[in-house]
């Protein structure tokens, strides 16, 4: 199954919560890691990939990586990079947040692992997943103020009464 045919299906179960296919051109490993589908709803993100694992036709049994952007227009962005393993198949999806409301919902109870991704992407870009059992700093102390990836964060000149080399 090609993954506009992926797509295909998603659009016709999920209907506008989906929004539009961006294809990549170049080599067959830059047009599967690089090519996603936006999720229009970022609400049913969880509802999607709860569809790709459990439809028989698809299989889609492994989160490979989630990851956070800040998109410089005051929107961030999670993209979920997906694997059948048994189907040898991949997809991405990708949902978009406004970052004074920077919340989606958590896949940790569709794949476990989603835990530790959905944690760094809080961590460093300060996006919260409802439904996470453990939403907690994972890389910086929990007193630690902002979120380092986002592009308007400036780093202190203090911690905890020590200078920050910078």
């Amino acid at each position: 199954m090609t993954n506009t045919e992926i797509y295909d299906k998603l659009k016709s179960a999920f209907g506008e919560k989906i929004g539009e296919w961006h294809e990549q051109t170049g080599t067959e490993y830059m047009k599967r890691m690089s090519s996603y589908a936006d999720v229009a709803d970022s609400g049913y993100i969880r509802d999607v990939c709860l569809y790709l694992r459990d439809e028989p036709e698809l299989g889609f049994d492994s989160l490979l990586l989630l990851s956070s952007l800040d998109n410089g227009d005051k929107t961030l962005s999670v993209t979920y990079h997906l694997e059948s393993r048994e189907k040898k198949q991949f997809i991405a999806l990708k949902v978009t947040v406004p970052e004074n409301n920077a919340v989606v919902p958590s896949v940790t109870d569709v794949w476990s692992h989603a835990n530790w991704h959905e944690r760094e992407a809080w961590d460093m870009m300060g996006i919260k997943f409802l439904g996470h059992p453990d939403m907690r700093r994972i890389l910086l102390d929990e007193d630690w103020i902002g979120h380092p990836l986002r592009k308007e964060y400036k780093h202190p000149d203090f911690y905890r009464g020590m200078k920050v080399p910078y």
